[in-house]
């Protein structure tokens, strides 16, 4: 190899090297997060399957548990934000949990699509958190959720949506397709851009 390729090389690599990290800016609340991967299991019940990053309850079953979701690793301190983005492929089914923060004992939050499109809260009185018609077929949505100690705040496209208080303690996170207890499928869902932050 040339002496002069060698040298160019060399300070290439040595730039590389010495190039500072960006800060972990995350999708909404400012700066100061730092990003993580926390590992997961795929859990599929009844009529539920996952493949890839496509969840799908494929009855109309009003009974049972229909489940098809990503189960992420427990967190017990810190403020933590998870953000996805989903798209309904299919739905003619109604009530079908997309995202839980699950608490010590129980689903803390869920995010709800109900037969017209609206999103809304499974667990806080069934508030809307986004009118019929902002999960239509095709449509891209992204969701992020802060989690700090009993507080939730709840963001569609980069929108605080809802705030409220819950359980403290230990949780986790989930996403995928979960039959409430007065929901049914059919559904198909695809996650997509999946990040997660702490500080």
């Amino acid at each position: 190899m040339p002496e002069k390729f060698r040298l160019v090389s060399a300070l290439a690599l040595a730039g590389t090297l010495v190039l500072p990290a960006l800060p972990a800016n995350a999708q909404v609340e400012g700066s100061g997060w730092t990003s993580y991967s926390p590992g997961f299991s795929v859990q599929q019940q009844g009529c539920g399957s996952v493949s890839g990053s496509t969840f799908t309850l494929s009855c109309s079953s009003t009974s049972g548990v229909q489940r098809a979701e990503r189960r992420y690793d427990t967190y017990c301190s810190g403020t933590r934000q998870f953000q996805g983005t989903f798209k309904v492929n299919s739905m003619s089914g109604n009530r079908i949990s997309l995202k839980q923060t699950f608490g010590p004992s129980d689903a803390d939050f869920m995010l709800g699509v109900d037969s017209g499109r609206r999103l809304y809260s499974v667990r806080n009185g069934g508030a809307t958190i986004a009118p019929a018609g902002t999960a239509t077929t095709g449509t891209s949505v992204t969701v992020n959720t802060v989690h700090s100690g009993s507080t939730h705040r709840i963001y569609i496209n980069g929108s605080l949506k809802l705030t409220y208080g819950g359980l403290s303690g230990c949780h986790y996170d989930k996403f995928g397709a979960y039959r409430t207890d007065s929901g049914s499928g059919p559904i198909s869902v695809t996650w997509s851009n999946i990040k997660f932050w702490r500080k």
